[in-house]
C-alpha cells in the first residue's frame, strides 16, 4: 500500500501584480492551470538561498532566475577556476579568477534582470547562518562536504526554514526536501537521513572522486523544480523521499524517509562541524603533529639526494593526470588494507603525498602504527607542490 502524498500549502504569498512584460516573459507559466497568474506572483515575491555557485548551483540559479523568482541570494565565497568550467555552466572562460558569486550573478541578470540577487561572499559558519537563512523563503543546499551540509540542516531547523538538498558523485545524484516544521506534521531534517556523518575518508568530495560533466544539470534542475513546487504550492514534494538518479544506468528511484525516533532535536549549532564530521580523524591529525613536511622542504630534501621513499597515495586516474617526479603510486587503499607493507623499504624515510594532504595523512597514521616511525607527509599534497614548486604541473 502506498504512503499518502505529501501535500504542502504554497510557502510564499503573492505579489500586488505582474508588469506587462513579465506577463509577456512568463505567459507559458501563466497558462498552466496549476500555475496561472496566482503562482507566478508567488514566484515573484520568493526570497530563494543557494549555498554556493558550484555545479548544482549552476543550473539551479539559472532556471531559478528564468523562472521569475523574485530575489535571489548566492552565499559563495570562491574563485572560479578551470577546472569549474566541464560542470559549473553559470560560469564562463573568461571568469576564471573571478568572484564566483559575482559570475554568476552577471549571469542570473543577462537571463532575467526583474531578478534582485543579493551576494553573501563569505563562508557560511555557526555566527551567521541562522541569522542569514531567517532572511530568505527557502534554501538550496548545493555544497559539497558533510560539515557544511549538517551546517545548513541545523540552522534551518532553527531558523524554521524548509530546505532542497542535493548531492552529486561520479554518476549519481541525490535529491531530498527537508523540512522539520511542516505544517503536515510529517517534517524531516538530514539526520533523518544521516544521523552522523560517515568517517574521514569514506566518501570523497567531487574534487577528489570526480563528476560527470552533465550529471549537475539533471540534478540542479529537479532542485529548482522542487523549490518551485514549494514556493507555489503545487504537486508532491520530495518531503519524505530521497530521489537517487543513476546516469550510468538512466534510472530513478525513490526511496520513502521516516523520522528517527532516537534523534536528539536540534536545538543549536554546533561549535566545530568540521569537527564533528571528522574531515581528519583524530589519529590523522596526531600523526601529522611534527610528521608533515611543505612542498618546498620536499624539495630540497630531493635535491639534497636524501634517501627517501616518496609515495603517492591517489588513486591511478589522479597518478595519469599529474605525479611528483620520482615517486610511486601506491592508493591509500591498499595502505590501509597492509596489502602494500612488504613493498615499502625498511631502509629508506617514507614520505607520503595526495591531492590536498588529507588521505595523506590517513597513511601516515597507519605507518606510524606498523612501525614506520620516521614516515612524513607533505602539507597540500600534489596541488601544494605545482602551487610552490613546479607550476608548470597542472592542477586538477
Amino acid at each position: 500500500m502506498s504512503a499518502t502524498p505529501v501535500v504542502l500549502p504554497p510557502l510564499v504569498e503573492p505579489a500586488a501584480e505582474l508588469s506587462r512584460e513579465e506577463v509577456a516573459r512568463y505567459s507559458r507559466h501563466l497558462i498552466i492551470p496549476n500555475i496561472g497568474m496566482t503562482g507566478q506572483k508567488r514566484l515573484k515575491n520568493a526570497r530563494v538561498l543557494f549555498i554556493g555557485a558550484g555545479g548544482l548551483g549552476s543550473p539551479a540559479l539559472l532556471y531559478l532566475a528564468a523562472a521569475g523568482v523574485g530575489t535571489i541570494g548566492i552565499v559563495e565565497f570562491d574563485e572560479v577556476d578551470m577546472s569549474n568550467l566541464q560542470r559549473q555552466v553559470i560560469h564562463g572562460r573568461s571568469d576564471v579568477g573571478r568572484p564566483k558569486a559575482l559570475s554568476a550573478k552577471e549571469s542570473i541578470l543577462e537571463i532575467n534582470d526583474h531578478v534582485d540577487v543579493r551576494l553573501h561572499e563569505f563562508r557560511l559558519d555557526n555566527s551567521n547562518a541562522v541569522e542569514l537563512f531567517s532572511e530568505y523563503d527557502l534554501i538550496l543546499d548545493g555544497t559539497d562536504n558533510f560539515a557544511t551540509r549538517y551546517l545548513v540542516n541545523d540552522a534551518a531547523v532553527i531558523a524554521g526554514k524548509p530546505y532542497v538538498w542535493g548531492s552529486i558523485y561520479r554518476f549519481e545524484g541525490q535529491v531530498s526536501v527537508f523540512w522539520e516544521d511542516a505544517p503536515d506534521g510529517a517534517g524531516l531534517n538530514y539526520r533523518d537521513l544521516y544521523p552522523e556523518a560517515p568517517p574521514p575518508g569514506m566518501v570523497p568530495s567531487c574534487a577528489e572522486g570526480g563528476v560527470l560533466g552533465v550529471l549537475p544539470a539533471t540534478v540542479g534542475s529537479i532542485m529548482a523544480t522542487e523549490a518551485v513546487k514549494l514556493i507555489t504550492g503545487i504537486g508532491e514534494p520530495l518531503l519524505g523521499r530521497l530521489m537517487i538518479y543513476d546516469a550510468l544506468a538512466m534510472t530513478f528511484r525513490t526511496i520513502r524517509l521516516q523520522r528517527d525516533p532516537t534523534r536528539v532535536p536540534v536545538t543549536a549549532l554546533i561549535d566545530d562541524y568540521d569537527a564533528f564530521c571528522g574531515v581528519v580523524s583524530e589519529e590523522a591529525s596526531a600523526a601529522a603533529v611534527g610528521s608533515t613536511i611543505t612542498a618546498p622542504e620536499l624539495e630540497a630534501m630531493i635535491g639534497e639526494g636524501r634517501s627517501i621513499e616518496l609515495v603517492d597515495v591517489r588513486e591511478p586516474v589522479e597518478w595519469d593526470i599529474m605525479h611528483l617526479p620520482g615517486a610511486v603510486l601506491i592508493p591509500k587503499d591498499r595502505i590501509l588494507s597492509g596489502e602494500a607493507l612488504a613493498t615499502l623499504p625498511q631502509n629508506k624515510q617514507i614520505v607520503l603525498y595526495c591531492k590536498t594532504g588529507i588521505r595523506s595523512a590517513e597513511a601516515l597514521a597507519f605507518l606510524k602504527n606498523a612501525g614506520f616511525s620516521d614516515a612524513v607527509h607533505v602539507q597540500g599534497g600534489a596541488i601544494a607542490w605545482a602551487n610552490q614548486v613546479d607550476a608548470s604541473l597542472p592542477v586538477y
